[in-house]
């Protein structure tokens, strides 16, 4: 299901990928974030995933009352604290979702893929 919002001009839907590309975008300019994971279920790989391919490591579920619930897919950074990075990660991705798109954030889920020094 799209994310909707009805203005007084008319209703704008908010497509899956959207949601996606901007939790994904806010993703990667975290700190301690090395990029999105993409898991392979026929194989159980874990790839780290290019810039213009973010949403791909993101799921997005858009309810009924026009809430948004997330789970991203990460590899984070080698030395750093993993709840500390899902902590700051999970109220950025809050933010600019609610801030760009006007729909309320009702969950974001985060699953550490893999561990990576940064480059």
């Amino acid at each position: 299901m799209k994310g909707k919002i009805n203005s007084q001009f008319g209703d704008i839907n908010i497509s899956n990928d959207v949601i996606a590309t901007i939790a994904g975008s806010a993703a990667v300019e975290s700190f301690g974030i090395v990029g999105m994971a993409s898991v392979s279920l026929k194989d159980g790989f874990v790839r780290l995933l290019k810039r213009d391919s973010l949403h791909k490591g993101i799921q997005v579920t858009v309810t009924d009352d026009n809430t948004v619930s997330l789970k991203l897919h990460i590899i984070v950074a080698y030395g750093v604290s993993i709840y500390a990075v899902s902590e700051n990660l999970i109220e950025a991705v809050r933010y600019q979702i609610q801030e760009q798109t006007g729909l309320k954030v009702d969950s974001v889920n985060v699953f550490v893929e893999g561990v990576r020094p940064i480059d």
